[in-house]
């Protein structure tokens, strides 16, 4: 299901043993367009420092209630790697991160999570621990990471605060078509389905959906997203209704409009590959 990133502001964020803090902003990959980290203003108990949590360590979510339980204790949030939110997140970092509590490293597959579009899928073999980095002998697995640490520590992992995206002014082909209202975030993936644009400063201030794939560029400078599309596909496409669940059936009217293939293709694929791993264990 997709969610709202306003919608997931100040989600309580549970750890094993008690709650960690509250949701304030997501870091997303932005070649990838798929959230790799939530930013968790901790409560008093940690002096409201900001921390970071990897949707690899996110189990079921519970919506109702608005909590998102993580897999890791509030002690291993304690002694976690410090980071300063307002700076970009280097790679150096999150090897370290990610090496603290002994998780995979999500780049280098074909897949948004290494070569699947789940952090789930990622997560086979690991089971969810919640011992910590405190291991008296690594594994085969943490090995490996060691050994793709000197591969890819000067890289840049084009980390974005997802925040910082809304009021993005948005052109099409042939001119502005209006601003960034809003984020659509698969609850599954983590990835980032759609981006939702308001065309109020250009046509009568409807709701409409664009989905990252039709990017042609960020400028992060200028804080405009450029699309390959024309005005007019916009403005005879499917209105969105934020008050309405978006149901497949409505993608790919959406998709259909654009003549463009869904993403869900994919989807169906990393769902058959998660079952087999589901399988096998």
């Amino acid at each position: 299901m997709l969610r709202s990133l306003q919608d997931l502001d100040n989600y309580a964020i549970r750890a094993t043993d008690g709650d960690i803090g509250h949701l304030r902003d997501i870091f997303f990959d932005d070649q990838a367009w798929v959230v790799r980290y939530l930013v968790v203003e901790t409560g008093t108990w940690l002096a409201s420092r900001k921390v970071l949590i990897t949707p690899l360590s996110v189990g079921d979510p519970d919506w109702d209630e608005r909590v998102l339980p993580v897999k890791i204790t509030k002690e291993q949030v304690r002694k976690s790697p410090d980071i300063d939110t307002e700076k970009p997140v280097s790679r150096q970092y999150e090897m370290r991160y990610l090496g603290y509590y002994g998780y995979p490293y999500y780049w280098g597959g074909a897949g948004l999570w290494g070569m699947g579009a789940y952090p789930s899928l990622m997560m086979t073999g690991y089971g969810g621990r919640v011992e910590g980095p405190d291991r008296s002998e690594p594994e085969p697995a943490v090995a490996h990471l060691r050994e793709e640490a000197q591969r890819h520590q000067e890289e840049d992992p084009h980390l974005r605060s997802g925040k910082a995206v809304l009021s993005y002014r948005i052109h099409a082909k042939d001119g502005e078509i209006g601003h960034v209202q809003g984020v659509l975030v698969d609850d599954r993936t983590w990835a980032i389905r759609y981006l939702v644009v308001n065309t109020s400063n250009w046509w009568l201030g409807h709701l409409v959906l664009i989905a990252p794939q039709w990017i042609d560029e960020v400028s992060w400078i200028d804080s405009t997203v450029n699309v390959q599309l024309t005005r007019k596909s916009v403005q005879e496409a499917p209105l969105y209704d934020s008050t309405a669940v978006l149901n497949r059936a409505e993608e790919e009217r959406i998709f259909g409009h654009y003549q463009r293939p869904g993403y869900w293709s994919d989807e169906m694929l990393s769902e058959a590959q998660k079952q087999s791993a589901i399988e096998v264990d």
